[in-house]
């Protein structure tokens, strides 16, 4: 009975030890910036905003220097399409670190969003002349993407290729050069840069709408049709089924 008393008291210690190690853990945790910064990259990554903002929020509280909770505090606000706060949150990360160039290929998208298009170009640019930028095919693709709203193709066709030198496999820089030569009229260039771009990305129905498109354009209305009746299903928006259809509808007089 001794034996057994003994070890039952034995067991009591250990979970009250383990209990108090936690409580410290989590009040450790509490005070840590980085902890919180993680914690509210976690909550961005599973599309939870809010409770990424208030990590973010807390982390900021503990200190407010770090840089890299500014710059996900701005892509929070982003997300949620506060471009104003976001725009406010990417200048703090900056005035804190200016040689994050990240933090100032971010501002150009928000104030590419905010229709402040000198704003946005001036950032991109300057991106671009860090040498140890590690994302610089992002700002060549956000560059190019500028000068295409802007109706600069020769400019846009010029940074997406930069851009897709730089990483073959981007997707979005293959859509977009399929966008260009679609504005110039050039099909067949067109028709080649969507099939790359559905080739890496094959769930993309954007992407391979794109190509469909195209390939009506073109004239290679069989392709377009099979592009088109794979898609049909996976696409919500009630507008995109309908131009679908009347593209289908199109091919089918013809």
């Amino acid at each position: 009975m001794r034996a057994k008393a003994m070890a039952v008291l034995t067991m009591c210690a250990c979970l009250a030890f383990c209990a108090s190690a936690q409580t410290k853990t989590q009040r450790s945790r509490e005070k840590d910036p980085r902890y919180q910064y993680n914690l509210g990259n976690f909550h961005l990554n599973q599309n939870n905003i809010d409770e990424a903002i208030k990590c973010y929020v807390k982390t900021l509280s503990l200190d407010t220097r770090y840089y890299l909770a500014w710059n996900a505090m701005g892509l929070a606000h982003s997300m949620r399409g506060r471009l104003d706060e976001a725009a406010k949150s990417y200048l703090k990360c900056l005035e804190i670190n200016p040689q994050f160039t990240e933090a100032r290929n971010n501002l150009g998208t928000v104030y590419q969003e905010m229709n402040q298009l000198d704003k946005a170009e001036a950032e991109f640019q300057t991106a671009l002349r860090d040498p140890v930028y590690q994302h610089r095919e992002l700002a060549f693709y956000n560059l190019a993407r500028l000068y295409v709203l802007q109706n600069r193709l020769d400019e846009g066709l010029e940074n997406v290729l930069k851009a897709i030198q730089i990483q073959p496999r981007l997707a979005m820089g293959h859509n977009l050069r399929g966008l260009i030569f679609e504005k110039r009229n050039n099909f067949v260039e067109a028709v080649a840069s969507y099939e790359q771009a559905v080739k890496i990305v094959p769930d993309d129905v954007l992407f391979s709408y794109n190509l469909a498109v195209a390939c009506f354009k073109s004239g290679d209305y069989a392709r377009s049709k099979e592009v088109f009746l794979k898609i049909q299903g996976k696409v919500s928006d009630a507008e995109t089924r309908d131009t679908i259809a009347r593209y289908l509808r199109l091919i089918g007089d013809r």
